[in-house]
């Protein structure tokens, strides 16, 4: 007579109960990670803000102007050849670029100039996850003005 001799792995039972826990386990990280996520997303368009900002204050310095809504964020980047040429362009502002940034949700940046909110100078905003004017939470825009 031959022996049974037992084998070693796992029943159908403890697979189920392994993938449960991984399931469980793997819902908790997800709840956790997603609002961190849309505070980096929020946190990354406030530094490029900033960034362009600042930017935008030194063409003005070297310029006497700041770019049109026309010439937007590209002049920056490239010496503007419509009115109103700047008489002292230095660029480009913004090194390591060739092109102004999108916003963490893929969308341009918004520029104005004259601005809205800021008359005698710009606004520039994003419309936030949506891409539209508006929202709240993650569809919020991020604007430099009501931070």
């Amino acid at each position: 007579m031959k022996k049974r001799t037992s084998r070693g792995g796992f029943t159908l039972v403890e697979l189920i109960i392994v993938m449960a826990i991984i399931g469980i386990l793997a819902g908790v990280v997800l709840v956790n990670v997603g609002p961190q996520r849309e505070k980096a997303n929020r946190t990354r368009a406030i530094a490029d803000i900033k960034e362009m900002d600042s930017a935008l204050e030194i063409y003005h310095a070297d310029s006497g102007v700041y770019p049109s809504a026309q010439q937007g964020l590209q002049a920056l980047f490239t010496q503007p050849n419509t009115p109103p040429v700047p008489r002292n362009w230095q660029g480009p502002y913004i090194k390591n670029r060739t092109r102004p940034p999108l916003d963490p949700w893929g969308n341009e940046y918004l520029y104005l100039s004259p601005g809205e909110h800021n008359p005698t100078s710009f606004d520039l905003y994003s419309y936030g996850a949506d891409g539209r004017p508006g929202g709240t939470g993650k569809d919020a825009d991020v604007v430099p003005w009501e931070e």
